[in-house]
């Protein structure tokens, strides 16, 4: 698939932030349809089959969570960008949950946001045909072996600890909620505090300095992003 190929379906009620992103994008070759409003961004979605969406959590006739709950009801499986204010961690935290693949803060920058698309257009590629070894410098996962490796020397993870660093990885690259980590781990809602004392023990054993991450990132208010593969 080329860029020339892509179509992105913009949803944003803002004709500023329509034209800035119908130009940035532009240039990169990917075609830009437009959607002011959450109606036309659902008749749009069905029937330009848009490749990803890049979607305003505040539109005039509905919010983007129900917007979100809706293609997530119907199955949909197009990536979808979140654009939202920097103080809005509740809302962020929302649209993940309900679908979305990742957010970018306003204002943003287009170079970061162009890197967001392509991260989450490999990542939905990635899901049809996962590979079984997950490699990013220095660090090596073996999925189906469960070995982890830094520097070509084993790393030894307690099952939490593997079953957490499997989860990051799966996702590499996407935003995790704390929720979304606890569900897929524990099964269920679990203690904040407990998943972040096992993400310092993970950044311990696979970080060179778990205080400057360069694998492992907080989403502040939100989860985590486990960097993306090398390839």
């Amino acid at each position: 698939m080329t860029a020339a190929a892509i179509k992105i379906l913009v949803v944003d009620d803002e004709p500023p932030i329509r034209r800035l992103l119908k130009a940035g994008l532009g240039t990169q070759g990917y075609a830009v349809i437009e959607a002011p409003d959450g109606g036309a961004a659902m008749q749009l979605a069905a029937s330009a089959e848009p490749d990803l969406i890049i979607l305003d959590l505040g539109l005039p006739d509905m919010s983007g969570q129900d917007l979100l709950r809706h293609w997530q009801a119907a199955g949909a499986s197009v990536p979808i960008l979140v654009l939202s204010s920097r103080t809005d961690e509740a809302g962020i935290v929302q649209a993940l949950e309900a679908g979305a693949d990742d957010y970018v803060s306003k204002p943003f920058g287009m170079n970061e946001l162009i890197a967001r698309i392509r991260v989450a257009l490999r990542h939905r590629l990635q899901v049809q045909g996962e590979k079984p070894v997950f490699r990013v410098g220095d660090l090596s996962v073996d999925l189906v072996r469960r070995i982890v490796r830094l520097r070509d020397e084993e790393v030894k993870l307690s099952p939490k600890e593997y079953d957490i660093l499997r989860v990051l990885v799966q996702h590499a690259g996407k935003v995790l909620t704390h929720r979304f980590l606890m569900q897929e781990v524990w099964g269920a809602a679990y203690d904040v505090q407990q998943l972040r004392v096992y993400i310092r023990q993970l950044r311990q054993k696979i970080e060179a300095n778990p205080e400057q991450p360069i694998y492992l990132r907080t989403e502040t208010g939100v989860g985590y992003r486990f960097r993306e593969s090398d390839g």
